[in-house]
């Protein structure tokens, strides 16, 4: 894997593409309907309404560029070509919190997939690092800021 690459897979890909044609073809519409009207108010220097739309507009064409860097960088992880029985990129995991006996289940992701509200990890990330190439059973330790946490991998699961 190269450095330039942007690893993702075909949930993430499908994501990323779909927001950036969300913004190309339907928020510029909109951002472009909202600047003129604020500019139908008149006096440019003290209307809020068309700075604030200007801002906004400076916001979303840094998103898109953004993302179309991401997306010619993309390179897809084709799960069912990886082994199941080892973490990769693109599994699911079910962790076992020995200190707590929490069960915790994790997708592990790229980076511009992660979100930890949908229990998605990045490879890159402390436990990402620790789980890819891991088998099941294995006990998992990771330096976090209120120090080790251990963990025990119960679960793999392909997406």
């Amino acid at each position: 894997m190269s450095k330039d690459e942007v690893i993702v897979t075909k949930e993430g890909l499908a994501q990323l593409e779909a927001e950036l044609d969300d913004l190309k073809y339907v928020k510029r519409k909109e951002l472009a309907a909202r600047i003129k009207l604020a500019i139908s108010y008149g006096d440019l220097k003290e209307n809020s309404e068309y700075h604030s739309a200007k801002n906004d507009q400076s916001f979303m064409e840094t998103r898109i560029i953004i993302l179309e860097k991401l997306l010619n960088k993309a390179k897809v992880v084709d799960s069912e070509s990886l082994d199941p029985s080892i973490v990769n990129i693109g599994s699911s995991v079910i962790l076992n919190d020995i200190e707590f006996s929490d069960k915790l289940e994790y997708q592990i992701v790229g980076p511009s997939e992660a979100n930890v509200s949908e229990n998605k990890i990045s490879y890159e990330s402390p436990l990402g690092k620790e789980l890819i190439g891991k088998k099941v059973g294995t006990i998992i330790s990771v330096d976090a800021p209120m120090g080790i946490i251990k963990y025990e991998l119960l679960e793999i699961k392909a997406t």
